[in-house]
């Protein structure tokens, strides 16, 4: 396997590695590299939906998405898909995915199906970059902070993609969500420190309102993306990103309108959080 990074400090590009076919070894070079980077990228990738599954399996567990249809066959797999005439893409602004949820989800494995023909790029950022960032004034003002997170405000019958034309495609709408988690958290395989708020999710630090809690959150929000912390994924048939939740924030841009895009998701479980 080749490893080619995507920007200075988030991203990796992996050469020279069949995932449906990947040997054990692979798998955990895979694995460690997905870890450190935030983010794996997979050219021309043959990749069945039988394929995904089996790929999710070995990583360790598959999390059923609670929210985006599931695929007729396999309830394993998600569908992430803008119509041509819709206005409103799922995951349009930068965040993190489970965070809302008491042990998160560790990542996604997101397979190109059918694309745009220019535009419906991702970008992802590096939390322990954005951690590494912060002033130490900054940082010792979160440290042992935790914070709530919930996704009710976003997925329920009155918000926020229920007012749009997402609204009738997705599921879930009566669940309800809460979690609380350390604001910076170690990774449980690297150890590496990492900013864990986000603007989608995070509501308030435990002990403050969400009105009182908005000036630190959105300082943290603001200083969690620099120039070199990001990067940029040009989606073209065969590809296949995964990324550790942990690590990254993503962001799905919406600059393809009047063309149809669909992306197929695995959640892989994750594991409990801590400070």
């Amino acid at each position: 396997m080749k490893l080619t990074a995507m920007a200075p400090q988030c991203g990796v590009e992996i050469s020279g590695v069949a995932l449906a076919t990947c040997s054990d070894a692979e798998m955990e070079d895979i694995r460690n590299a997905i870890y450190e980077h935030g983010v794996a990228v997979f050219r021309d990738q043959t990749f069945s939906k039988e394929d995904h599954i089996k790929f999710g399996r070995r990583w360790g567990g598959i999390d059923i998405n609670n929210y985006f249809p599931l695929t007729k066959d396999y309830a394993e797999i998600a569908i992430v898909k803008k119509e041509p005439d819709q206005v409103v893409n799922i995951g349009g602004a930068w965040h993190t995915d489970h965070s809302y949820d008491q042990i998160p989800a560790m990542g996604s494995v997101l397979v190109a199906r059918e694309l745009p023909p220019t535009g419906g790029d991702t970008m992802w950022a590096h939390m322990g970059a954005a951690y590494d960032a912060l002033s130490d004034d900054l940082k010792t003002r979160i440290e042992g902070l935790e914070a709530f997170h919930t996704a009710d405000h976003v997925y329920k019958a009155d918000g926020i993609y229920a007012q749009t034309d997402q609204g009738a495609t997705l599921r879930g709408q009566d669940l309800e969500t809460g979690a609380v988690h350390p604001v910076v958290i170690r990774h449980p395989h690297t150890g590496r420190k990492l900013l864990y708020v986000n603007r989608a999710f995070t509501i308030n630090f435990v002990g403050q309102t969400p009105e009182e809690s908005r000036p630190l959150l959105e300082e943290l929000f603001d200083a969690a993306l620099t120039d070199d912390n990001q990067c940029r994924l040009q989606w073209k048939p065969g590809t296949v990103a995964i990324w550790d939740n942990r690590t990254s924030w993503h962001n799905a841009i919406n600059d393809y309108a009047g063309h149809y895009r669909e992306m197929h998701r695995i959640t892989l479980s994750g594991e409990a959080l801590a400070a």
